[in-house]
């Protein structure tokens, strides 16, 4: 099935683009487009998005505040921030209220795509920086951890591996080249690592593994 993604952009051009974008390839379909986040909730639920694309500064309901709203109300909806400038405050805050990555606007149409299949397989796009300010959250705030037993997992060395380089802040495609195995394989480690962490998204396995010194 195709991957439905929605665009909130105050720009009426920035949502035309991505709307051609998205229309020009089977892998997506494109569920509409919205100028503001006053009637988020509303919109999310018309469009029925897979992945939603999210404008960081936007009239009225700021990106960052539509953030918390949808990922509250929604939380298997992925959302990849987009901004013209790489705000590291405001990405990482973004993120740190439930957005699963971001996009400079300047981002060429093939790496948008590529994000946004990465993000809707679980992935997390977004830049070293970013990544290291978000671990570095989770460091300071998870409770613990000097006192954590380390659980036994029975997770394979290749498993270790990707979970080490996940801890890193890599992209699955990163991941694929560093390792030289296929993203679809890459694809199968992670799926893996989920089940045996009992965790259901990146952020968490990330999360687990820092707090419990797994890697």
């Amino acid at each position: 099935m195709p991957i439905r993604v929605c665009v909130f952009d105050d720009h009426k051009k920035v949502r035309e683009a991505l709307g051609v974008i998205l229309k020009g390839h089977s892998d997506f379909e494109f569920a509409g487009a919205f100028e503001d986040c006053n009637n988020v909730i509303r919109d999310v639920v018309s469009a029925q998005p897979d992945v939603i694309l999210m404008d960081i500064e936007m009239p009225g309901v700021s990106g960052i505040e539509a953030v918390k709203i949808v990922h509250k109300e929604f939380p298997a909806i992925k959302i990849i921030m987009q901004t013209v400038f790489a705000d590291d405050d405001k990405i990482f805050y973004s993120i740190c209220f439930g957005a699963s990555g971001y996009l400079l606007k300047s981002t060429p149409p093939g790496k948008i795509l590529e994000a946004l299949k990465e993000v809707n397989e679980g992935g997390a796009p977004m830049t070293p920086q970013i990544a290291s300010k978000v671990l570095h959250l989770f460091q300071q705030n998870l409770p613990g951890q000097q006192m954590m037993v380390k659980e036994d997992y029975q997770l394979s060395k290749r498993e270790k591996e990707v979970l080490e380089l996940l801890v890193q802040g890599k992209s699955l495609k990163m991941l694929a080249g560093e390792l030289t195995i296929s993203y679809d394989t890459v694809r199968s480690h992670i799926k893996n690592i989920y089940e045996k962490l009992h965790v259901a998204s990146m952020t968490e396995a990330v999360a687990k593994a820092i707090n419990e010194r797994l890697v």
